[in-house]
């Protein structure tokens, strides 16, 4: 089981980690805008002294085998044997990466993992999934291993834009869905506009615990963690049509846009609050716009969901609420209630 720390001084924590973790060369890997903006945070760290820097391109269109396929070739040339330990210094994007290349070279080396995204923070780099973008489709292929450490600093969030900000944020409200009015209440309430970093940094804190929870009850994703997927076979979808129309969008603004669409079907069809729908759809609009589909779009959207990993038998497959923190994971909803709901999620 990987060992989370919520860091109060990241060179102590980073050399306590890599002490902890036996290695023989140490490899730090970042993408383009990692490697200008956070790796100069910790290239001075003693613990990190003579260690190699290996850099791929940035953004999720190279989340692919080339990239990997570049990763393992410079821990070869690096010198890399199974004891060596690979320092994943990025976002979702090199986390995941970073943590399928180590999972696989010479069969499996040590990694820690130190994300630099505030969406990072809350998602990708907890939970033990790795992975990579294949044949049009989001982390099509990949592997659950547990990174050694996941050292969450918000020295990393001032190196961010107002967009990774919010699309951070999201899964943050994903998290706020799926555990209780409290959290819920104060992250709709949240001014992302203009954030007050303590209270953020405090927030932070607390949806990182709720994934944490959930991920040790079911590591491998059979049960509960399914709760993890709120607005994601929908957003997923929404992720990969806008790849596919050359419109990227980070994937928080597609998680948001799917928990729309969700949080309908939710309403309709498993009896969630109305207005506590209407209340975070309300904050969603605000806070990240809109995804210009139309009606033309619905079939392939809808080819798009039935590749999402959850389902089963072609079957499009939801986790739904039926309120705040109720979760009901395995729920079906056929072509004509998700054409709906797409309905919902273009004119409100």
């Amino acid at each position: 089981m990987q060992r989370v720390i919520i860091s109060t001084n990241l060179e102590v924590e980073l050399t306590t980690a890599i002490n902890d973790c036996e290695h023989d060369r140490i490899f730090i890997l970042t993408d383009e805008n990692t490697n200008r903006l956070c790796l100069p945070l910790v290239k001075d760290f003693a613990c990190l002294e003579g260690a190699r820097v290996i850099t791929i391109p940035a953004d999720d269109t190279n989340k692919g085998l080339e990239s990997v396929s570049h990763v393992w070739e410079e821990l070869q040339k690096g010198g890399a044997s199974r004891h060596s330990l690979l320092v994943n210094l990025g976002g979702g994007m090199v986390t995941d990466l970073g943590g399928f290349a180590a999972s696989c070279f010479k069969r499996g080396i040590n990694f820690i993992n130190i994300p630099t995204t505030l969406l990072s923070m809350v998602d990708a780099s907890v939970g033990g999934k790795t992975g990579v973008n294949f044949g049009g489709l989001k982390n099509e292929i990949g592997v659950f291993n547990d990174s050694r450490y996941v050292i969450l600093s918000t020295l990393f969030l001032a190196t961010l834009d107002d967009e990774n900000i919010r699309s951070g944020y999201a899964e943050m409200l994903k998290h706020g869905l799926i555990s209780n009015d409290k959290m819920w209440a104060e992250l709709v309430n949240f001014d992302l506009g203009n954030p007050d970093m303590t209270q953020l940094s405090r927030m932070l804190a607390d949806s990182v615990a709720v994934k944490e929870r959930i991920v040790e009850e079911d590591p491998h994703e059979h049960g509960i963690r399914k709760a993890l997927n709120v607005g994601h076979t929908a957003g997923h979808a929404l992720e990969s049509w806008a790849m596919r129309h050359n419109q990227p969008r980070l994937h928080g603004y597609a998680v948001a846009w799917g928990m729309i669409v969700e949080l309908y079907l939710s309403a309709t069809k498993t009896e969630f609050p109305t207005e506590k729908m209407r209340q975070t759809v309300r904050f969603i609009r605000e806070n990240y716009g809109i995804l210009g589909i139309t009606c033309d779009d619905y079939p392939e959207l809808l080819e798009l969901m039935t590749h999402d990993k959850k389902n089963t038998a072609g079957i499009i497959n939801f986790t739904l609420l039926n309120n705040i923190g109720g979760i009901l994971i395995n729920q079906t909803a056929n072509q004509e209630e998700i054409k709906e709901a797409l309905d919902f999620f273009r004119e409100g």
